[in-house]
């Protein structure tokens, strides 16, 4: 070949370089502004990962986190959220409860590696997360008892007082419980599916 052509190439390989690196440059500002108006702005820089949020409105059912949710309010709910972003404590919920057809709105109160136990009142068992009693949005302890305290009992029990690896503590507004953790148990960040605004 002769010095000509290898300089061509040369000069096209850079021209192709420098267009994939500025398309690449532009999917990313694209995607940061789509996500932007969708989230806070206390989110991790999108070049580290691949979201993709899909926010919906959606109506709540039912009376377990009021007053803080009222039935029939409208949410925002952002699935895909949690693909990208660590689920935290206090953060509102969707959870896919293999008990119902829809989705539950749950607050997270206890979260991986958090240490967790059940302490005993006169009246009751209060929940304890990093030796803090948990308590609801009317800062009302949570106080449980039979069933309820049976199913978290288990899981105190059995992971040695923390909570493990991708699980979480997830609870209603009910002080006594409602179809949440006290029902279920401890849930796996696989059945989170989307964050919640209100």
């Amino acid at each position: 070949m002769n010095k000509g052509l290898y300089i061509i190439l040369a000069i096209l390989l850079l021209i192709l370089i420098f267009l994939k690196s500025d398309f690449s440059a532009s999917i990313l500002n694209k995607d940061s502004q789509t996500f932007l108006q969708n989230q806070d702005s206390s989110a991790i820089n999108l070049e580290t990962k691949d979201c993709y949020i899909k926010t919906e409105l959606l109506t709540v059912h039912g009376n377990s986190l009021d007053p803080l949710i009222k039935p029939e309010q409208t949410i925002k709910a952002l699935f895909g959220y949690y693909d990208c972003y660590e689920i935290k404590r206090g953060d509102i919920v969707l959870f896919n409860y293999a008990g119902n057809k829809n989705p539950v709105i749950k607050i997270v109160k206890g979260i991986s590696g958090d240490k967790f136990e059940l302490r005993k009142t006169d009246s009751g068992w209060n929940i304890i997360v990093n030796n803090q009693i948990v308590k609801n949005s009317e800062d009302k302890p949570y106080l449980i008892s039979g069933n309820a305290y049976k199913m978290l009992s288990l899981y105190q029990r059995d992971y040695k007082g923390i909570i493990p690896e991708n699980a979480y503590l997830l609870l209603g507004n009910r002080v006594s419980g409602s179809v949440d953790s006290t029902t279920f148990g401890l849930v796996d960040k696989s059945g989170i599916i989307a964050k919640v605004e209100i």
